[in-house]
């Protein structure tokens, strides 16, 4: 922890008394409540030289997870959509080494009671942390199964108590151009920001991932937190979060405002809407190699029997 004289502080780095206050109120609360549990998480985030995260204990199984086989850790880790670090898949395995994940905070912000900046111990050291095997989809026609751990999204969400009027969630990535390159360029509109409906925060499949393989998330897999949707296209899973609104309006969404023909806001994984530029309807699982065997898309890929529900009488063509 960086501990400085109040000299060098400038009034503008000064916690808000009314925030300190907030986060007391919060965890003094959690305590009380039993605090669900605790993950013996340390935000170590060391890489050892094999190139592998540090070794999370303590976590637990669960019954959301898919029996199919896993992709490997080589590709999960070196094989990866990051823009803030390139846009070629190898950048973020590249270019992330100067990326600093900790020390963290979270800011909550909008139509909830309890609001403010939170450190990352604080928000993950209550809650249970479980491996989930997850299919993660991408929009160009590739797909992963991943051990990811993490905890329900919306756990944390119900802490802060949203009021009746948080229609949505919005998220958003750190900003650091000095650690993360592409943030000079323009690539994208930075940072990156990206948006749930309540009701699709809320469901026990949305995840917020700290780690992978029994593992911490490495800087190019989204350390310290990320979001982790699986019947969701891979670019709604943000990384990086350093801000969760509550809302009323729905939020923009990074890729949504670059192309709105080509990425909607919901990016359910639908093989019967093609992308403008190639098809849905099959998948090549990553590791299979270039020629590899494709597979059928599965409707909300290989979810719909758990959140079908969430769409029902909405045209999915137009709701992409």
């Amino acid at each position: 922890m960086l501990i400085k004289r109040p000299a060098a502080i400038i009034e503008s780095e000064i916690t808000d008394k009314d925030v300190y206050l907030n986060r007391r109120r919060f965890l003094q609360a959690a305590v009380a409540a039993g605090a669900i549990g605790t993950s013996g998480l340390l935000m170590s985030c060391d890489v050892g030289a094999d190139g592998r995260g540090a070794k999370l204990d303590y976590t637990a199984g669960s019954p959301f997870s898919t029996d199919e086989e896993q992709t490997k850790h080589e590709f999960v880790t070196t094989y990866n959509n990051y823009w803030e670090f390139g846009k070629d898949k190898d950048d973020p395995h590249m270019n992330s080494g100067e990326f600093k994940p900790k020390p963290w905070s979270i800011e909550i912000a909008g139509k909830a009671e309890i609001t403010g900046t939170f450190d990352f111990e604080d928000i993950v050291s209550p809650m249970v942390i479980e491996e989930r095997i997850y299919r993660l989809r991408c929009v160009e026609a590739w797909s992963m199964v991943i051990p990811w751990l993490g905890f329900e999204l919306g756990t944390l969400l119900k802490r802060f108590k949203p009021l009746s009027s948080a229609k949505y969630v919005a998220f958003e990535t750190v900003f650091r151009p000095s650690e993360m390159p592409a943030q000079d360029t323009r690539l994208l509109d930075w940072p990156y920001v990206e948006g749930l409906r309540i009701d699709e925060a809320m469901h026990p499949l949305t995840l917020l991932a700290v780690g992978l393989y029994g593992e911490e998330l490495l800087n190019q897999n989204g350390a310290p937190l990320r979001l982790v949707v699986p019947w969701k296209y891979g670019f709604k899973s943000i990384k990086s979060i350093v801000k969760i609104t509550f809302t009323e309006e729905q939020p923009p969404n990074t890729w949504n405002t670059a192309q709105p023909r080509e990425y909607g806001f919901y990016s359910n994984v639908n093989p019967e809407v093609d992308h403008p530029r190639w098809s849905q309807a099959r998948e090549r699982p990553i590791g299979a190699g270039l020629f590899g065997s494709k597979k059928p898309t599965l409707m909300l890929n290989g979810y719909a029997d758990q959140v079908a529900d969430r769409y029902t009488g909405m045209d999915l063509a137009k709701f992409y």
